[in-house]
């Protein structure tokens, strides 16, 4: 069996090894050891390792990607692991769309504010010329 120590996966993922510790003290990976204390890492491990940062870049919490996570353990099949991602990827799909939506209306008041800005600059710059 090929395994990981806490080095090569920090370094593949590009994050600190503190990460992963912080995520196998939270309960989402479990490394084995070795009689020196070292961690080793399964494929399995580096895998989830993998699911959490991508969940996390989606903007999932980890209590959200722990749930989801160990849902396959209690299901095989995958069927309530792939429920529980679509309810919450819909969920967190809204939120970015909402998102969207008060940018760019936030972008439209700014481009107002600017146009505004530029039309008060050149009223003063006419009416300098007239003194």
């Amino acid at each position: 069996m090929n395994y990981y120590t806490i080095s090569q996966l920090a370094q593949e993922f590009d994050i600190s090894t503190r990460t992963i510790r912080y995520y196998e003290e939270r309960g989402m990976i479990a490394p084995m050891r070795t009689e020196t204390g070292q961690r080793l890492y399964t494929k399995k491990d580096r895998a989830v390792l993998k699911l959490i940062l991508r969940g996390k870049r989606f903007g999932f919490s980890l209590e959200e990607i722990h749930e989801m996570i160990s849902l396959f353990d209690k299901d095989r099949t995958g069927r309530k692991q792939l429920e529980r991602t679509i309810e919450y990827g819909e969920k967190k799909l809204k939120e970015v769309s909402e998102r969207i939506e008060d940018l760019m209306q936030l972008k439209q008041e700014m481009e107002a504010i600017l146009e505004d800005f530029k039309q008060r600059l050149k009223e003063l710059g006419e009416s300098d010329e007239h003194l």
